[in-house]
């Protein structure tokens, strides 16, 4: 019998993939974590952790801080720095650009993240967590115990934190949606424009790191140079200038770097490609102990402060106290060393009590000090430490807790009452929500004020801005109504104002003292009405259903800094291409498709009703394949498959089809349409819903999906 090795077979097995790499990637829409998930589509996790016995879970927390164990031993005997870094590591990859990375789904123990440079060694402080998650079960997610345990180290090391919410849920398969970057090679940077700036996509500035290169700029430690990419990197993630400084300041308050020996000589594979005797650990470190004090991680080495295990303001009274030279680690690392450091201020080693070291800090440190900006803050936190710690204490809620979502979709014992614009908060409503009857009047004057394209159109523009990444957007707070929402091209501002102007009188004519009618439950509920007539109009009878209960936001609680980052350059639902756009049509299809949790199905059934509705950017005629506009008809899966159609381009993305016998221009369509009919996973969904006996399954699909991107952001329903 042959042998053959596993390794060898799945190097050189060939899949459809690589035959054709620049094929539409559909698999990503029917990537169903509910289909491998054990704990079932019924589990109720914020149920779950509510019966969880919190303070006894962060006393086992802190205790095992302070428990050392022979295989990793803690610097200082306390682990508290190592599951911050963990903590941050795992919240830090969040960026505000499209919601994507964070704590959220405890994404941190797959591939990619489990094996980043950056990432060294985590794999240690998640083993470390183990018995804990053990003992708690399904009470907590891996995802909220990564970073409680973050919080829980800050706190047992003295500093007060703001508090902690719970609601991460674990996912149990790795992120194949997230791009990362275009680079092949750890460490590379090919991601930024001729000015030096990132491009828009991504927030880290190197393959492999959360944030910046610690030595500097490309390794080169030129502190005010590494004070412009922190400053494009960090605003990326959401942080602002003082934000920025207490995260720095406050993180590098404790523990150490690692660096005792040189890594590329003597650090094993990363965790995914490491042998399996390894089970799932990576870095195997063959440098003397390959521990303690022989660890090695990023190539640096030394702690900031005296007292890397205790919450003062050494961190900046150092940075500021003292002259700093470069110098090179152990592992040839550039780093700066304090000039002749008062004896108060050397650092006791972490694993010998009897040897001291001289602070050290990294050319990003010193851009505190460097530039304008930074410094001002730098020294206002340090002459006074209680603003410090003030501003720490948010700006680490604020990391933590930026992936969850808004505030209402917190859970836990230690939410705090304080509120901030970036939680996306919403007005508690003071008066009685509609019932059926009004739903039902409520309806009427809605299609009889308003075509039902626009109804449509206006709600399909509202509901598509949620995105699942970090649970923001959607109809709930009608922001369509303001900045920068209202503005947006392809919300057509004009058209956009009279609908709404339709809706306010709607509104103003409803409302008493006692009862009223939110402008978003007018959009939900006029693009229900809408679809319900379509469905009506084309033959068959639909109940979309309606569930009230959304508010409107003020003007000054919407976080008009993170929402410019929801402007689409494209929009497939309406059909609308911007001329800035650079990446193609169909590809921002697919990743809106991923934002709103459609699969590919449900992705084809909503375009085919959008389109047989009529609902286009600036009421073209383009991809609407019909006769019969405004009739939820399946006119346009058949015009797709119609073989006496030819489709000839005008540019890129825009196509006419013509009568293959007389040359007339039958239809116009976009390349998302298009691509419906020329992808072999999508052609199949438009086959199906093209047929005769499926008329019926069509409109109560395209209604059932309808409902459920509509209410997308509806905490309150789960």
């Amino acid at each position: 019998m042959k042998e053959c090795s596993g390794a060898n077979v799945n190097n050189t097995r060939q899949s459809y993939k690589d035959w054709w790499p620049n094929r539409l990637n559909i698999e990503l829409l029917n990537i169903n974590s509910d289909a491998i998930n054990p704990l079932g589509s019924d589990f109720n996790y914020a149920k779950e952790f509510s019966k969880i016995d919190y303070e006894v879970l962060k006393e086992d927390l802190k205790r095992v801080m302070t428990t050392s164990v022979d295989w990793w031993p803690a610097d200082w005997g306390h682990y508290g720095p190592l599951f911050i870094r963990m903590a941050w590591h795992s919240a830090g990859t969040y960026r505000v650009v499209d919601g994507r990375g964070g704590a959220n789904g405890g994404y941190q123990r797959f591939a990619p993240l489990n094996s980043w440079p950056d990432n060294i060694n985590l794999d240690k402080a998640r083993r470390l967590l183990e018995p804990i998650k053990l003992k708690y079960g399904n009470k907590i997610s891996w995802a909220d115990l990564m970073v409680l345990a973050g919080n829980v180290a800050l706190e047992s090391m003295g500093f007060k934190t703001l508090g902690f919410a719970g609601g991460r849920e674990d996912a149990w398969c790795a992120d194949a949606q997230t791009y990362w970057g275009p680079e092949t090679k750890w460490l590379e940077s090919r991601r930024h424009k001729a000015d030096g700036k990132l491009v828009e996509a991504l927030a880290a500035d190197h393959m492999g790191l959360i944030y910046v290169n610690p030595e500097g700029p490309d390794g080169v430690p030129d502190a005010l140079g590494a004070a412009s990419k922190i400053r494009d990197s960090f605003a990326r993630m959401g942080m602002n200038d003082e934000e920025t400084v207490a995260l720095i300041a406050g993180g590098h308050s404790f523990g150490k770097n690692h660096g005792a020996s040189n890594p590329d000589k003597y650090l094993g594979a990363e965790p995914e490609a490491s042998d399996v005797d390894e089970v799932g650990l990576g870095w195997k470190n063959s440098y003397k102990s390959g521990k303690g004090a022989d660890t090695i991680t990023s190539g640096l080495e030394g702690a900031w402060t005296p007292t890397p295990t205790k919450w003062d303001n050494s961190f900046l009274r150092v940075l500021f106290k003292y002259e700093w030279t470069l110098k090179k680690s152990p592992a040839g690392a550039w780093q700066w060393e304090a000039v002749n450091p008062d004896e108060k201020d050397m650092v006791v080693d972490a694993h010998n009590p009897n040897i001291k070291h001289p602070p050290i800090m990294l050319t990003t440190d010193l851009a505190l000090k460097m530039d304008a900006q930074y410094k001002e803050i730098a020294k206002e936190f340090l002459d006074d430490h209680k603003k410090f710690g003030k501003a720490f204490a948010k700006a680490w809620f604020k990391l933590i807790h930026r992936d969850i979502g808004p505030k209402s979709r917190y859970v836990g014992f230690e939410i705090p009452n304080e509120e901030f614009i970036w939680q996306d908060i919403l007005p508690e409503a003071d008066y009685e929500m509609i019932n059926q009857s009004d739903i039902d009047s409520l309806k009427k004057s809605l299609l009889e004020a308003v075509d039902i394209k626009d109804l449509v159109w206006i709600t399909i523009r509202a509901a598509s801005t949620y995105r699942d990444s970090d649970k923001r957007g959607g109809i709930n707070g009608a922001r369509v109504m303001f900045e920068p929402q209202k503005s947006w091209e392809v919300n057509e501002p004009d058209r956009l104002d009279t609908i709404l102007n339709k809706l306010k009188k709607i509104k103003d004519e409803f409302d008493s003292e006692t009862k009223k009618v939110s402008i978003a439950d007018l959009i939900a509920l006029g693009g229900s009405a809408a679809v319900e007539k379509a469905a009506n109009d084309a033959g068959v009878q639909v109940e979309v259903g309606f569930n009230a209960g959304r508010v409107d936001t003020k003007e000054e609680l919407v976080d008009v800094s993170s929402y410019k980052w929801f402007r689409p350059k494209a929009d497939a639902f309406v059909n609308y291409i911007s001329n800035e756009c650079e990446e193609s049509f169909e590809e921002l299809m697919l990743d809106r498709a991923l934002q709103l949790k459609l699969n590919s199905r449900e992705l084809v059934a909503l375009l085919g009703g959008l389109r047989a509705i009529g609902v286009s950017f600036k009421d073209s005629n383009i991809g609407i394949l019909t006769k019969e506009s405004g009739k939820l008809t399946q006119d346009y899966f058949r015009n797709l498959l119609d073989m006496s159609i030819v489709w000839e381009s005008v540019d890129d993305n825009f196509f006419v089809g013509k009568d293959r016998e007389s040359g007339e221009v039958l239809w116009r369509a976009s390349r998302v349409d298009l691509v419906l009919a020329a992808n072999a996973e999508l052609r199949v969904l438009v086959e199906f819903y093209a047929q005769d006996d499926n008329k019926e399954r069509f409109v109560k699909d395209f209604a059932k999906i309808w409902k459920k991107v509509t209410e997308l952001d509806r905490v309150d329903l789960r």
